[in-house]
């Protein structure tokens, strides 16, 4: 798959017992189909994302907003439990109050090896070209709008679970470098744009010019029978 990723609805759903953590040793760190299991995998959801948009049709816009809203909210709390499971299984295991943007930063990584996003290397014929002709070895990773919008979840949701805003993990400076990092690295690769357009402001119309007065018609008429 090398199709722009762009994903408010990207999913990392989990099992409650799919994810293991990252070890130093190679017994640990291997991974094996007995303990970890994704379901729905972000690389799913562009076809969950068009049903959604068909079964929206005939919606109202009342009842749109809401099913937008509880999706978001169902996603933001799987993403949580998983990455608290990912802490539970860290070894050492890491409580929440000692998470730092360095452990982020690793539980992204982590989850590279599930990308299906094809990101062609410098040396790779179709480096920078969108949509390649044949296939190739390069590696598969995580899509840059696959990672930002997850974060973008998990930061609202370490607040809303009592967590202070200026220690805030997801909001670290080391995140957000990172994310820039990708998104730029992904651009070149794929050759796509991940900027956002800017919309065009449509100024109010020039006004009216202002109405000429010939010099002539302020002279008053001549009096009747005058010479």
């Amino acid at each position: 798959m090398d199709s722009h990723q762009t994903s408010n609805s990207t999913s990392f759903l989990l099992s409650s017992s799919s994810i293991s953590s990252p070890s130093k040793s190679s017994s640990s760190s291997s991974i094996t189909n007995s303990n970890i299991n994704l379901i729905n995998n972000i690389n799913n959801t562009n076809t969950n994302t068009n049903n959604n948009s068909i079964n929206l049709v005939n919606s109202t816009p009342n009842n749109s907003n809401s099913n937008s809203s509880s999706r978001y909210e169902n996603q933001k709390r799987r993403d949580w439990n998983t990455f608290g499971q990912y802490l539970r299984n860290h070894r050492p295991p890491l409580s929440l109050n000692r998470c730092s943007g360095a452990h982020v930063l690793e539980f992204l990584r982590y989850l590279d090896q599930f990308g299906k996003t094809k990101v062609h290397t410098q040396v790779c014929p179709f480096y920078g070209h969108p949509n390649p002709p044949a296939p190739c070895p390069c590696p598969l990773r995580q899509a840059w709008g696959s990672l930002d919008a997850l974060i973008g979840r998990l930061r609202a949701a370490f607040e809303e679970n009592g967590g202070r805003p200026e220690l805030n993990p997801f909001g670290a400076r080391a995140v957000r470098l990172y994310l820039r990092e990708v998104r730029d690295s992904q651009s070149k690769a794929r050759g796509v744009s991940y900027e956002k357009k800017k919309r065009r402001r449509v100024g109010p119309p020039p006004p009216p010019p202002p109405l000429s007065i010939d010099s002539t018609s302020s002279q008053p008429p001549p009096p009747p029978g005058g010479g």
